[in-house]
């Protein structure tokens, strides 16, 4: 089912599950490195729950490398620093063999300098601001050309907005890709003053404010859009406040970038009805496959329990690491991450994914409206997309490319023709 293509070649290998695990000494240990407490649990909970369910078909499918693979998962707790000392115990105490884990972009940048001192190897499965490329992270979520940069295109062709509204949490993420859209909007002939950008801290909870001052936005007449980077459970406040404020889509349409299925299913959607999202995945997608994932997502969660985007990149991500793993026989680090250049798997939305030698993957674009059930509608839905480690609206950015399979370089100045440096402490 959802481990059918990466577990046939093992099982090939392996001959039966049972004589494979009486051959295998240790486990292969896998880490699960999510916030199950805090703002974020919200949304981490879901990818620890993902893992664990990826991790037991693939058992059930023979395992890996004539042995079993063991979840070892760690509570990081939506504290930032935590990430880099459960990422050091991960690696050294626990000594797995790879990482999947964080969200937020300054969580996955505590545990990056760890990552790199170790040689260890994370898969890093939501959406990002860009900016960087690690060669010790695989980057399964989009890049702002993947999700920021089409979201706006629909805005400004689609939906004509003239006025953009950019509210975001206070950290890189919604910093660094407002930035980029700032440029961009610019770019396209939106005025400074008609960009309102605002970022609040995490778990904000009070919005009759910046609500307010949204919708004075628009007194002129214009049409105003709000693109939204708030992440965590501070979203509830936000639509809650919309909603109270009597703020409709054909009002004031927002497109968020980290709002999926289940941060929707805590809210009475009712009056979100309209409203976007831009991710590279949605439940609502209709695929044979798509029906296997989210099936058997619910018989093992239960009903209620939603799919989402970063569950698609683990699930893309933990496939194409297993094969990477078979095909190279080992998993050492180095040999696993050039058996990943390459590494094509289907996407749940139809078509494959593919990673690319910047660490990024190319996927599908999809914006969908949000329903009344707390589904998405797919109302766009691009080709594969090659995702961009280094954005061309920033100018110190667009000379900028990363090539770790042929250059050894994430951060390689094309002008200069220069390796600018190897590690990710910019």
């Amino acid at each position: 089912m959802t481990i059918k293509f990466s577990s046939l070649v093992t099982v090939a290998l392996m001959g039966s599950a049972s004589i494979a695990a009486a051959e295998c000494a240790d486990p292969i240990k896998v880490g699960v490195l999510h916030s199950l407490s805090g703002t974020m649990a919200i949304s981490e909970t879901t990818l620890k729950d993902t893992m664990e369910l990826l991790i037991e078909e693939q058992n059930a499918a023979g395992g890996l490398l004539d042995c079993q693979i063991e979840a070892v998962v760690v509570d990081p707790a939506s504290d930032w620093p935590l990430f880099a000392e459960k990422a050091r115990e991960l690696l050294t105490v626990q000594e797995v063999d790879v990482i999947f884990g964080s969200w937020t972009s300054v969580s996955r940048k505590s545990a990056l300098p760890v990552l790199e001192e170790l040689n260890g190897l994370m898969f890093y499965p939501v959406q990002y601001e860009g900016e960087e490329s690690s060669r010790n992270v695989f980057y399964t979520g989009a890049a702002p050309n993947q999700q920021a940069i089409p979201a706006t295109d629909y805005f400004l062709e689609e939906l004509g907005v003239e006025k953009f509204a950019l509210l975001g949490t206070d950290y890189v993420y919604p910093r660094t890709t407002n930035n980029i859209l700032e440029s961009y909007l610019q770019d396209n002939g939106i005025p400074a003053e008609d960009i309102f950008v605002n970022y609040t801290p995490f778990g904000h909870s009070d919005w009759a404010t910046i609500v307010a001052d949204v919708v004075a936005l628009g007194e002129d007449g214009k049409q105003v859009g709000v693109i939204s980077t708030i992440n965590g459970d501070a979203n509830i406040g936000f639509y809650k406040e919309l909603a109270a404020a009597g703020i409709s889509a054909d009002d004031i349409p927002v497109v968020a970038f980290s709002v999926g299925e289940e941060e929707l299913s805590g809210l009475d959607t009712s009056d979100l009805v309209g409203h976007l999202a831009a991710w590279n995945y949605f439940q609502s997608a209709e695929s044979d496959l798509n029906d296997e994932w989210v099936a058997a997502w619910k018989a093992k969660m239960g009903e209620d329990r939603v799919t989402n985007d970063p569950m698609e990149a683990h699930y893309i991500g933990f496939n194409m690491w297993v094969n990477a793993v078979t095909e190279a026989g080992t998993t050492d680090v180095d040999a696993v991450r050039e058996a990943m250049y390459g590494q094509e798997f289907p996407n749940l939305t139809g078509g494959t994914a593919v990673m690319l030698p910047n660490h990024h993957l190319a996927k599908p674009v999809l914006i969908g409206e949000i329903t009344a059930d707390g589904q998405f509608d797919i109302i766009s839905q691009t080709e594969e997309v090659p995702g961009d480690a280094w954005t061309d609206f920033l100018p110190e950015s667009a000379v900028l490319t990363s090539d770790w399979k042929d250059l050894g370089c994430g951060m390689y100045n094309t002008e200069t023709e220069t390796c600018v440096q190897l590690t990710s402490n910019y």
